[in-house]
C-alpha cells in the first residue's frame, strides 16, 4: 500500500501531550489495578432527560432528515439570543451576531484561520487550553504567551506585555472560569481588556466553556457584559459542560458581527451545519428550565469541597477553585508536574494531568478533575494520605 506523505501544515501541528497520559493510565488499568481517573475533562453525568426527549422527538421529524441551513436554524440562534438576554442581559442580533459551532473547540481552532495572516501574532494564556495552539499553527501565526500566575490571581498582567508585541498582536485568547486553574475573571479585568483591545486593535476571543460553573454563589460573568466588548471581540459558549452534552458537539460564537461573518464564511466551505435534531435539542436546553444546571453546579461544589477539604486535612496546602470543574494543585517539593503525576499513578493508581501539558507556566502544578463521585474523590484522598507525602 502506498504511504502518502502528510502535508507540511499537518506536520507543524502541536503534539498531543495528553495522549501519553492516556497510554500510561491504560497500562496500569490493563495490569488489573483500580485506577481513579482525575485527569480527564469529560463530564461524567448524563444529558438531562428533557433534552434527550427533545432530541428523540426531533429525530422523528422528516424535515430534519434533510440538510440543515448552512448557517444554522433561525430557531437555535433566536434561542441563543434569548439565553444571553436572560442570563447576562446581553442583547444579540440572531442574524448577524451568532454563529452555530460544531462544539466550542471548533470555533476556537477556526478563529485564527478566519482572522490571521501568516506571521501575525496571537496572545495565548499560559497555562491554557492546549487546542488554542492548534488554530495558531493552522494559521501559521506567531504565538506570544501571557503568563497566568498565582500572584496575579491567574489573570494575565497586561503591563508585562511589551509595546512591540501589542503592536503586532491581532488576536487574544482568554478563558474564565479558567481551565486549568479554576480562576474567575473580574469585571475590572474585562474592562481593562476592552481598553487594551481597543487601543491596539486586537480581537478578543473569550472561551466561556465553564460559564455556568461558579462556586459559593459567585456567578461567572460574560465578557460581553462589559461595555464595548462586542466592539472588540467574541465569546465562545458550548453546551458540553452546562448541559452535559459533550458528545453532542454543539456550541456557538456570539459578539462582533465581522468576526461572526468570518466564522460563517469559513464554515460555509467546511460543513453543512449541525443535524437539525441536535439544534432543536440545543434550543430546548437553552430555553427550558435551568434547574438541571443549578443541580449540576451544586454537585460540582460538593465534590470540590470533599476533595479540597480532604487534601487540606492530610497536610496538602491547596486552594479551592472559584469555578470550572477542575482544581489546580501545587506539587510537593522535589517533584515536577510530570514526575508527581507519574508517582501518583504508579503508587496510588490515581490519574492527574501534569501542569506542563498546559504550558511552561503550568510547571509545578497538576490539574485534578471533579468528574467522579464524592466517594471516589474521598478514596483518592485516602490513597494519597497513605503515601505520607505531607506528614
Amino acid at each position: 500500500m502506498k504511504n502518502f506523505k502528510q502535508s507540511k501544515l499537518l506536520q507543524t501541528l502541536p503534539k498531543q501531550f495528553f495522549a501519553s497520559l492516556v497510554e500510561k493510565s491504560g497500562k496500569v488499568v490493563a495490569e488489573g489495578h483500580d485506577v481513579i481517573n482525575l485527569g480527564q475533562g469529560n463530564p461524567d453525568q448524563p444529558t438531562p432527560q428533557h433534552i434527550v426527549q427533545s432530541m428523540q422527538n426531533a429525530v422523528l421529524k422528516p424535515q430534519h432528515h434533510k440538510y440543515a441551513p448552512f448557517r444554522g436554524h433561525d430557531f437555535l440562534k433566536e434561542a441563543v439570543a434569548a439565553f444571553y438576554k436572560r442570563e447576562y442581559d446581553v442583547v444579540l442580533n440572531p442574524a448577524t451576531e451568532i454563529a452555530v459551532l460544531f462544539g466550542g473547540k471548533a470555533g476556537l481552532v477556526e478563529l485564527p484561520v478566519c482572522l490571521l495572516n501568516e506571521g501575525d501574532t496571537v496572545l495565548v494564556p499560559d497555562p491554557g487550553y492546549p487546542d488554542y495552539l492548534s488554530g495558531v499553527a493552522l494559521a501559521k501565526a506567531n504565538m506570544e504567551v501571557m503568563p497566568l500566575e498565582e500572584k496575579n490571581n491567574f489573570l494575565p498582567n497586561y503591563q508585562n506585555i511589551s509595546e512591540s508585541v501589542l503592536k503586532d498582536a491581532k488576536l487574544m485568547f482568554l478563558n474564565y472560569p479558567n481551565n486549568p486553574t479554576g480562576a474567575m475573571a473580574t469585571a475590572a479585568f474585562f474592562e481593562e481588556t476592552v481598553e487594551l483591545a481597543n487601543k491596539n486593535n486586537i480581537c478578543v476571543v473569550h472561551d466561556f466553556a465553564y460559564g455556568a460553573i461558579g462556586f459559593e454563589g459567585n456567578r461567572p460573568i460574560s465578557f460581553l457584559q462589559t461595555a464595548g466588548a462586542k466592539n472588540v471581540g467574541v465569546e465562545i459558549y458550548t453546551l458540553s459542560k452546562t448541559y452535559n452534552m459533550a458528545g453532542w458537539r454543539v456550541g456557538f460564537a456570539v459578539g462582533n458581527a465581522s468576526v461572526i461573518e468570518a466564522i460563517n464564511l469559513l464554515q460555509d466551505h467546511l460543513y453543512v451545519s449541525l443535524f437539525s435534531s441536535i439544534q432543536e435539542a440545543a434550543a430546548t436546553a437553552l430555553l427550558d428550565s435551568q434547574h438541571c444546571v443549578d443541580e449540576l453546579v451544586e454537585m460540582y461544589e460538593e465534590r470540590r469541597n470533599v476533595l479540597v477539604n480532604g487534601l487540606k486535612e492530610i497536610g496538602w496546602d491547596v486552594n479551592a477553585p472559584q469555578g470550572s470543574f477542575f482544581a489546580w494543585l501545587k506539587v510537593p517539593n522535589g517533584y515536577t508536574s510530570e514526575s508527581f503525576s507519574d508517582y501518583l499513578l504508579e503508587n496510588a493508581h490515581i490519574v492527574v494531568a501534569p501542569g506542563i501539558g498546559f504550558g511552561s507556566y503550568g510547571e509545578g502544578y497538576v490539574r485534578v478533575g471533579l468528574l467522579t463521585s464524592t466517594e471516589r474523590l474521598q478514596e483518592a484522598v485516602d490513597r494519597i494520605k497513605k503515601l505520607q507525602l505531607f506528614s
